[in-house]
This record gives structure tokens, C-alpha cells and sequence, in this order.
């Protein structure tokens, strides 16, 4: 056995490091050790080791699935990319983040569509919530790349897991939601308004589908379940929101206090990932969005002030065109100013105070740490200018967003080969190693055995592309050996939790380069959580309570207005 430092390569980052060997050390109960298997097997008790025994055998029954779409989307992939699509997706693949939706969404609130906004944001916060629970409790690793090509402009995209796509989620529920409401009695669109937006909907959540197949993001299994928790969500949404709504707009300020406690304890019980992956995160900020949401609009009708003559859905929406193109450009304007100056005053001041008190905390026991965060006792401050969120824009993003959009190519890692996360090395070293298995079982001697790597090279045709071990497998398989690689395999001592096959140094040394690669997930600290919670509880807020009395204070108001019936 090998020394745990040993799992990582000495070069890179100490943040590299715990992500690849955190989970191992930390399933133990222990901090180190020489608990960690030898390059090669440890893809294999990576997590076996990082997970409780009863998801480690859920994962590994759905493991194989994702592994059979592999060479299915490579050749997909194979026959149908061109510049034009690649440029395609990479761009429409935006309009299924949950970013898009929360620049867009305080929108409907300051145009006097509530009770659209408010449903927007119930189904988008659980399809990001649920599907990164589901993401983190199984820890599926993204389609092989190779043989896939991964198109994206998102840079964290990569470090998530796959299984099941959120991106799907989010368009499905947006596309179902959009059209239960066309199709509603109560939808007074002209049929070929109606027509058009229906054909909309359903070209959306099309696109943004397929395009995360042909980006080689996800894989068929990922989509469907995604988007099968999208409709879910949407029709749970449409049925039960409004008559939700209204009784907690009905009941006490405790109605509000206890969604608000509820969501907390959910954002407690989130399960840890084996893997660095970001999506807790985005589950933590889109659960803050949904705190300030409830409260926010449980205050309707109830401040002198306040342009919402009742609750969110019962109010219909408010006619804002009479205030004209330029009124209207201005409350934008101003509510996006607000909501700016909250963020960028609260959490500097929140990362600043929280870490004395968080260490306060863990003298008496009260922490609530999780795996890959930080505690308050290993820092001193969080450094300035940390990227400690992604889901709402900083406005020196917005600039590079537009170059983005205007010129895809020219953002890092638009087309990217090979493992970019921990999870896509770990799969990439397990297909290593079932590979010398497939080899070591199909000759008696395993010394005089070639490699996979020859065997494709010698069986070549003339126009470069290996020849296929069966004709039910398609073309890019035999792309994939050659680029993911085969190390020499050697017999070791057998035991009965680990594989008689370890690899060589030559391929040890592989194996640390690969690691040293990969994209490098940031170093997080704990007190991130409650500072997330508290910025977007108050995004949220000001959004849709606080910034609706503002307009009327500052003459951008609406109460002239009748309120549609």
C-alpha cells in the first residue's frame, strides 16, 4: 500500500489534492494513513470507500447503463457534428442554466407578471435542488471523454456530475410549465399567438435536450430522467401552487418561518458528494432564493405601499405598458442596481464576520462541516475576490458573457478531450482496468501479451481508423483505447477486497499527469453556506418585495394603474 499522498500528483494544487484523496481518508474516520490502494486499483475503491456501503451498490447498478451509451453517443457524435452546431448548442446550451433564469426572472415580478415569476422560480429552484441531490447521492460520472468531445462554455459544467441532467430539467419544466398555462381556459392568447409559442416551448426543450447529447455532456439516461423530473415538477407547480400560495398568504407569519426551516433542514440533509462537485452550491442558493421568495410575497397586499393587492397568484398580473418603454427600461435599471448593491455589500461584510464566529462554533461542537469545505479553524480569512457563487453574475461577467455569445470559440475549454473532473478520472482509470482484465483473461501469459494499444495500431486499415473487435460496436471505441491508453499489467498478491492486477510505474506516472490536468475545483469554506443563504434570501426579497415599494417611492411605481381583472 501506498502512502496517501501518494494518490496525487506532487505538482499540483493542495486543493487537487483533497479532492482525490479526501474521500477515501474521510470514509475511514481517519486523516491519513496508507489506506489508499496502489495507482490503478484505487478507480476502483475510490467509491467503494468514499460512499456509504447502500449507495456505493445503488450506484454501481446504475454505473453500467451509463457506461453502455458511451460508444453509441461517440458515434452520434462522429456523424453528426459541424462548426455550425458546435457553435449552436454551446450558445443555446446558456438558456437551460439556472444563471439565464435568474437574470431574467426578478423580471416578471417588476412587469407585473407575479404569479408567472413566482411559479418560474418554485420549478427551476426544485428541478436545481433535486437533481443536484440526485447528482451528489449517486455520483455518476459524464459520458468517457474520449471518446466523447465535450462542447461547453461553462467552466464549472465539467466538475459536476451527470446523472441526471439539470439542464434538461430546467427546460422541460419551463416548456411544460409555459404550455399548461397556453392551454389553461383562462389563456386569452389570439390561436396564432397561442400556435406560435406552443411550437416555442416545444423547440426549446428539444434543443437544449439534444444539445446536451450532442455536446457530449450527458448521456441518453441522464436527459431522460431529467426531464422526466422537469414535467413532474411543472405539473406538481401548476396544480398546487396557486392553492399553496394562497394559504400560506392566509395564515400568520408562521406559515413562511416553517417553509423557511423546512428548506433548511433539506439544504442539512443534502448528501455528501464522493467527488469535489459543485452542486450544492447552486442547491444552497437557489434554497436562499426560495426563503426570500416565500417571505417576500407573503407581504403582498399587506404595506400601504405595496402595488399587489393580494397574494402572488391571486392578483393577476398588472398592466405596466401605460408607463411607457422608457419607464419600463428605467425599473429594470434601477431593480438590477439594487440587487447589485445588496450582493456586493452583504457578502464581503458576511465573509468577513462569519469565519470568528464559525470558529466560535467549533469549540463548542456546533459545526456543521461537510467534505470538501473548509473549516474556520484552517484559515484565517477568506481572500478577496474569491468566485465563492456562479449562479448570479458579477457585473464584470457581463462583458465576457457578450464576447462569449458573439465569439464561442474564443472562451477556454470550448472544445475539450479527455478527464476535465476527479470523476472523469477515476472512470477513465476503471476502463483502463477493465481493459488489462479483458486482456489478462484472453491470454495464459500476460507478460508475452501485447497491448490493446498494439493489437488497434496492427489492426489498422488503410485509411487510419482501427478496425472494429465487433460489428455491433461502433467506430469511435477503438479512437477511445488509443487515447485513453493501456498500461503494462503485471500479477500482484491477491486479496479478497482488491484485484490481482496493479499497473507499472510507467503508468503510474500517467495516471499522476492525468490528475494534474484536471480542471481545479476552487478551495470552499464553510462559511459560504450561510453566506449564500443569506445573499439570495435577500436577492429574492428585494426582487420581489422590497424593489416593487421602491419603484413607488422613487415615481417609477404602478398603484395609478388598474389592476387587470
Amino acid at each position: 500500500m501506498s502512502d496517501l499522498r501518494r494518490d496525487a500528483p506532487p505538482s499540483s494544487s493542495t486543493t487537487v489534492t483533497a479532492t482525490v484523496t479526501a474521500p477515501a481518508a474521510l470514509a475511514n474516520g481517519k486523516e491519513g494513513g496508507s489506506m489508499a490502494p496502489d495507482a490503478g486499483l484505487r478507480s476502483l475503491d475510490h467509491y467503494k470507500r468514499a460512499l456509504p456501503k447502500w449507495r456505493y451498490s445503488l450506484r454501481q447498478q446504475l454505473l453500467p447503463l451509463i457506461r453502455m451509451e458511451t460508444p453509441y453517443l461517440a458515434w452520434m457524435q462522429e456523424k453528426l457534428r459541424t462548426p455550425a452546431l458546435d457553435s449552436y448548442f454551446a450558445i443555446t446550451a446558456n438558456l437551460g442554466t439556472h444563471t439565464f433564469f435568474m437574470i431574467g426572472l426578478p423580471i416578471c415580478f417588476w412587469c407585473g407578471y407575479a404569479a408567472f415569476g413566482k411559479g418560474l422560480v418554485h420549478i427551476l429552484a426544485l428541478g436545481v435542488f433535486w437533481t443536484g441531490f440526485v447528482k451528489d447521492f449517486y455520483s455518476l460520472p459524464r459520458p468517457l471523454s474520449p471518446p466523447l468531445h465535450r462542447i461547453t462554455m461553462s467552466g464549472s459544467a465539467a466538475l459536476e456530475y451527470g446523472f441526471p441532467s439539470t439542464h434538461s430539467a430546467n427546460a422541460v419544466s419551463v416548456a411544460v410549465y409555459a404550455l399548461l398555462h397556453l392551454r389553461s381556459p383562462e389563456n386569452t392568447f389570439p390561436p396564432t399567438t397561442k400556435f406560435a409559442l406552443e411550437f416555442l416551448a416545444y423547440f426549446y426543450a428539444v434543443s437544449i435536450i439534444f444539445g446536451r447529447l450532442y455536446c457530449g455532456m450527458h448521456g441518453f439516461l441522464d436527459v431522460i430522467i431529467g426531464s422526466i423530473m422537469g414535467v413532474g415538477i411543472s405539473w406538481l407547480e401548476f396544480f398546487y401552487g396557486p392553492p399553496l400560495d394562497q394559504y400560506m398568504h392566509e395564515s400568520s407569519w408562521v406559515a413562511p418561518l416553517v417553509a423557511g426551516l423546512i428548506i433548511l433542514v433539506l439544504v442539512r440533509i443534502h448528501p455528501e458528494p464522493a467527488d469535489d462537485c459543485p452542486c450544492y452550491d447552486d442547491s444552497v442558493a437557489f434554497a436562499g432564493v426560495v426563503i426570500g421568495l416565500e417571505f417576500g410575497t407573503w407581504t403582498y397586499g399587506k404595506i400601504s405601499l405595496d402595488p399587489w393587492e393580494t397574494h402572488a397568484h391571486g392578483g393577476s398580473s398588472i398592466d405596466v405598458s401605460h408607463l411607457g418603454l422608457a419607464t419600463n427600461v428605467a425599473r429594470i435599471v434601477f431593480g438590477v442596481l439594487i440587487i447589485f448593491a445588496w450582493r456586493e455589500t452583504m457578502k464581503p461584510l458576511l465573509l468577513k464576520l462569519l469565519p470568528h464566529l464559525f470558529r466560535i462554533f467549533e469549540q463548542v461542537g456546533m459545526n456543521m462541516p461537510r467534505r470538501f469545505f473548509t473549516p474556520a479553524s484552517k484559515y484565517e480569512t477568506v481572500p478577496p475576490g474569491s468566485r465563492l457563487d456562479t449562479l448570479f453574475p458579477t457585473a464584470s461577467d457581463f462583458p465576457r458573457m457578450v464576447e462569449s455569445i458573439r465569439y464561442p470559440t474564443t472562451r477556454g475549454r470550448s472544445v475539450s478531450i479527455g478527464p476535465q473532473s476527479a470523476a472523469d478520472a477515476y472512470e477513465t482509470l476503471a476502463y483502463r482496468e477493465r481493459k488489462r482484465r479483458e486482456s489478462a483473461s484472453s491470454n495464459h501469459s500476460l507478460k508475452s501479451r501485447p497491448s490493446n494499444l498494439e493489437q488497434h495500431v496492427t489492426h489498422e486499415d488503410h485509411s487510419g481508423k482501427g478496425a472494429l473487435a465487433s460489428g455491433s460496436q461502433p467506430p469511435r471505441v477503438t479512437e477511445q483505447e488509443k487515447v485513453v491508453g493501456n498500461g503494462d499489467i503485471s500479477t500482484g498478491p491477491k486479496d479478497k477486497d482488491q484485484p490481482g492486477i496493479v499497473v507499472t510505474g510507467e503508468d503510474g506516472l500517467e495516471e499522476k499527469e492525468m490528475f494534474s490536468q484536471l480542471v481545479k475545483p476552487r478551495v470552499r469554506y464553510d462559511v459560504e453556506v450561510v453566506t449564500k443563504l443569506v445573499v439570495y434570501t435577500g436577492i429574492a426579497w428585494f426582487a420581489v418585495a422590497i424593489i416593487p415599494i421602491l419603484f413607488e417611492v422613487v415615481g417609477l411605481g404602478t398603484n395609478e394603474l388598474q389592476i387587470k381583472a
